[in-house]
């Protein structure tokens, strides 16, 4: 058991009702991992820019920050004293005074399919709301009949849009849905034929990097395998150079010491797709590298136009 902390841990989390879902599984751990009340920690919820803007893709708006900034702010002036994130809704490159010092049990990596059993069973021209890159190329290079509708929220909002007949059908991911408690919701599609996106499922805590004592904290519920696996997968995107446009899916499974990485690019139309696997020790942090400079060297134009690569 840890000494309880002489004033309550602030946790920083976007208020939307996953992210606090994942502050209370962050709370929660820490609280057990140290012997402490559920009172050492107090949530504190904070609208993010992405959170606060829905009538646009989030890819025209400035990526990722717009989850990032109001708590990276916090954060590094002390506000808080860390902070919970969805790991596939931040940055590549983090800013040098955060450190991501813990990950925790990776969920389900998962997508969903709501309103149809599979791809496959989707009806001739159907509309599939999706607001991210990925899942749109990954749609239209299986099925380029289909059509595309953005639609932003959260889950339930989605959700309340497809029932309105917004859109015919719906990917979200599994691992939202289970935290929310919708297990049953949809229909999950293979990860070996339906790659995720890099670190999905993964929930990261961030704390200042010259703040060891919090570091110290956050390391008893660091889970080891699950950040091998992201780590590798961020690698992979900083590796790539890719952006916010850029459909860059990939899954990442242990094996003994090694990690087999399974990964496919696209063009944002779908109508190009180049695929790659690596396997390499977990320690080995040139690994996704290679992989990422194999995908590049056969990578059709209208993919390679949207990765800077290294």
């Amino acid at each position: 058991m840890t000494t309880p902390p002489q004033r309550a841990l602030k946790l920083g989390t976007r208020n939307s009702p996953l992210a606090m879902a994942q502050a209370e599984e962050a709370r929660t751990r820490l609280c057990a991992a140290h012997g402490w009340d559920r009172a050492a920690i107090t949530l504190v919820p904070v609208t993010a820019s992405g959170d606060r803007i829905q009538d646009r893709p989030l890819a025209d708006l400035g990526g990722k920050a717009l989850w990032t900034k109001e708590l990276d702010a916090w954060l590094l002036a002390g506000e808080i004293d860390f902070a919970v994130h969805s790991l596939k809704d931040v940055e590549t490159i983090r800013p040098a005074g955060i450190a991501i010092a813990a990950i925790l049990p990776r969920e389900d990596v998962r997508d969903v399919l709501v309103g149809a059993a599979s791809i496959r069973a989707l009806p001739q021209g159907a509309r599939i709301g999706t607001s991210a890159p990925r899942r749109a190329a990954q749609l239209l290079h299986a099925r380029p009949d289909c059509r595309v509708i953005p639609l932003r929220g959260n889950v339930n909002t989605r959700l309340a849009k497809l029932a309105a007949g917004e859109a015919d059908a719906m990917l979200l991911a599994a691992a939202g849905l289970n935290r929310l408690g919708k297990q049953g919701v949809g229909h999950p599609l293979p990860a070996d034929e339906w790659l995720p996106a890099p670190a999905q499922g993964a929930i990261a805590i961030e704390c200042r990097a010259d703040d060891a004592e919090t570091c110290a904290l956050l390391a008893a519920i660091d889970d080891a395998p699950s950040r091998a696996a992201v780590m590798a997968e961020r690698a992979l995107l900083a590796a790539l150079g890719g952006n916010c446009h850029s459909p860059i899916a990939v899954m990442t499974q242990a094996q003994g010491a090694d990690l087999v990485m399974s990964a496919a690019l696209f063009s944002p139309d779908g109508a190009e797709r180049v695929s790659g696997e690596a396997r390499f020790a977990a320690e080995d942090s040139a690994g996704a590298a290679r992989l990422a400079d194999d995908l590049l060297a056969r990578a059709a134009p209208a993919i390679a136009i949207h990765f800077a690569g290294r």
